[in-house]
């Protein structure tokens, strides 16, 4: 039977959420705390459940990266990844290189925009947020669904839809992640938090 190992990436393989790691990289601290201010009604209404988790991160990435090229989006998440790499966790990133070295399929399945995710595991598919662009510039909305809660069970299933022909094995540390933690058939929560 096809092995399927699926991790989350905020938190499960890294130290701490990347999103705001990456405004706080690209546009420095300052900005961050400013864009965090101004946003900070609609995160309070997040954290308190009256706004939904995908319209703050969507207004939040929008003011920080809307019109920005492609291109230039793309070569910041690559810097990022590069020189980033203490963020990962190392239990985490031995797990994953040990499930390739055996064969199986690994997944990150991350509701972090996929454009900076992917460039820390170049070999590794990637399920993330995708971020729409329009001539070229980024709209600052989302191409897809963010991909949490039950959108990283409906995002697997789109690449692996034959649910009975595969084991699932799945990692992964928040509310966003228990909706692919309970489909898995062997489930790791919070696995690699004592080992930083």
């Amino acid at each position: 039977m096809k092995k399927i190992v699926a991790f989350d990436f905020d938190g499960t393989l890294t130290t701490k959420d990347t999103l705001l790691a990456f405004i706080r990289y690209v546009h420095g601290t300052r900005a961050l705390l400013m864009g965090l201010l101004r946003y900070s009604p609609v995160l309070l209404l997040m954290l308190l459940g009256g706004y939904s988790n995908e319209r703050a991160k969507q207004r939040v990435f929008s003011y920080f990266f809307r019109g920005m090229s492609l291109d230039e989006f793309n070569d910041w998440c690559q810097r990022f990844a590069r020189e980033s790499r203490h963020l990962l966790r190392p239990q985490g990133v031995e797990v994953l290189e040990q499930a390739l070295g055996e064969g199986a399929d690994v997944l990150i399945i991350s509701a972090s925009v996929d454009n900076w995710v992917q460039p820390f595991f170049p070999t590794v598919k990637v399920l993330g947020t995708q971020v729409e662009v329009k001539e070229d510039l980024l709209t600052g909305r989302f191409l897809t669904r963010n991909c949490y809660g039950q959108e990283k069970v409906n995002r697997l299933l789109a690449s692996f839809p034959d649910r009975k022909d595969y084991h699932l094995t799945a990692y992964g540390d928040s509310r966003g992640d228990r909706e692919l933690l309970a489909f898995a058939d062997e489930a790791h929560y919070k696995p690699f938090r004592l080992c930083d």
